[in-house]
């Protein structure tokens, strides 16, 4: 025996009744009673030796009923919870309901999803601009690969000017006193690059190879350090080498050089079928968060809190997960950026109730079309996974539910109606 019956004291709340007979629960406390006898100081016995009914006579007859109770519910409960085909959305809270001569009831008490409803998921009006890839589109996007494999050659024949990366050594002063942070030896520098203080570069092109020279300058009045900001400062250079960025022509050699393609002609066509993929990609992705506000704004649900912070904690443990992999920790990054637990959930929080919704309005969109998932679809999604993860696919398969599975594609079929459904226009 386990389930027993289920009610409903409130919205979107369930309690299911299970338990066993008198007589499974005595043999579970029986179980406690072995196990921590040895524990138990009894007069006149042995650790270990004193028979049941006389630790239960000297300490109470329930003595061993609260651990034999806890046992009992992992024992009890998942059967109990299958039969009754309710889908919890939060942890259980359990409770002792009753332990007479008949045997042990107990209660769970938790959220279910809410009843969900949503209408004119067919045929969304939907902005989908696709925008024209120029040839400037494309000489840019070849510029940047162009300049991207740039040499450095050294420079001896002239002055410094802006595009050129010099190498110097610097002490800055206000009224005369050198301030901290304000003296390096061998800085590279890119002329133009706005790294240093405005009119600091400006001042260094036009000197040679071994010029001793003042920067005259003034820190802006919303400077970082409150102590320099809007003072005029002196900076004494003196400047070591001079090296400019050598592009390379846009010709068959460059090209076979950073391509697959032999001539100029082919990699400008590959460039823009790129540029034209990821336009293309753009306005679908654009288009798509578009269908999902609209999908979002359409579901009438009254959704418990307790799935948003779910999904919030999701997103925190993502976060972690992503973090970790690039060295940090949330610890750690939190401590970095000053930011609280709380905070980083708060950010969360938006985004997570949007995925709520978006994932209640396809499951209610898939019941309402019958949508169904073949196992060949099934295994396929496996095999997919288990690519992707370099898993083998019985290694997938121990570790994801196949009803998991086929609930997530059936999700991803539902998003596809809508998307297919959908009117598209430029407007």
């Amino acid at each position: 025996m386990s389930f027993k019956s289920v009610s409903e004291p409130e919205k979107n709340v369930r309690v299911i009744e299970f338990g066993c007979d008198r007589k499974t629960f005595d043999e579970a406390v029986t179980a406690v009673y072995r196990r921590k006898a040895p524990k138990l100081s009894v007069p006149g016995f042995r650790p270990g030796k004193a028979p049941q009914h006389f630790i239960e006579k000297m300490y109470g007859s329930g003595i061993f009923y609260e651990d034999a109770v806890n046992d009992m519910i992992p024992a009890l409960y998942p059967d109990a919870l299958k039969e009754s085909g309710l889908e919890p959305v939060s942890r259980p809270e359990f409770d002792l309901v009753e332990l007479n001569d008949e045997g042990l009831t107990l209660s769970a008490k938790f959220y279910v999803k809410p009843e969900v409803k949503i209408d004119g998921y067919k045929g969304l009006t939907v902005k989908k601009v696709i925008n024209e890839v120029t040839g400037e589109a494309v000489d840019s996007e070849i510029q940047t690969v162009r300049e991207r494999n740039a040499r450095s050659i050294e420079v001896t024949d002239r002055p410094a000017q802006r595009g050129d990366t010099v190498t110097i050594d610097y002490s800055g002063s206000v009224d005369g006193e050198l301030f901290e942070g304000g003296t390096a030896e061998k800085q590279s520098l890119r002329l133009g690059s706005g790294q240093f203080i405005p009119g600091f570069e400006d001042q260094v092109a036009g000197h040679s190879i071994g010029d001793e020279f003042d920067v005259n300058v003034t820190f802006p009045e919303d400077y970082g350090a409150k102590e320099l900001a809007g003072k005029a400062a002196v900076f004494k250079c003196k400047l070591h080498a001079i090296n400019e960025r050598e592009i390379p022509e846009l010709d068959d050699e460059f090209v076979a050089d950073v391509s697959e393609f032999n001539t100029v002609d082919e990699y400008k066509a590959d460039v823009r079928a790129k540029l034209e993929k990821r336009e293309a990609d753009r306005a679908d992705n654009e288009a798509k968060d578009e269908i999902i506000d609209k999908l979002v704004e359409a579901l009438d649900a009254d959704i418990p809190a307790v799935m948003f912070d779910n999904e919030v904690e999701n997103e925190l443990q993502s976060y972690d997960t992503r973090l970790r992999s690039q060295g940090l920790s949330l610890e750690m990054y939190t401590q970095y950026t000053g930011m609280t637990v709380d905070q980083l959930k708060e950010q969360f929080r938006p985004g997570a109730e949007r995925q709520v919704k978006l994932r209640l309005a396809l499951e209610a969109i898939a019941a309402q079309e019958n949508l169904e998932v073949t196992e060949d679809e099934t295994n396929a999604e496996y095999e997919d996974i288990a690519k992707a993860y370099n898993m083998k696919v019985e290694e997938v398969k121990d570790r994801i539910l196949a009803e998991d599975i086929k609930a997530d594609l059936k999700v991803k079929k539902a998003m596809e109606l809508v998307e297919a459904a959908a009117t598209y226009t430029a407007e």
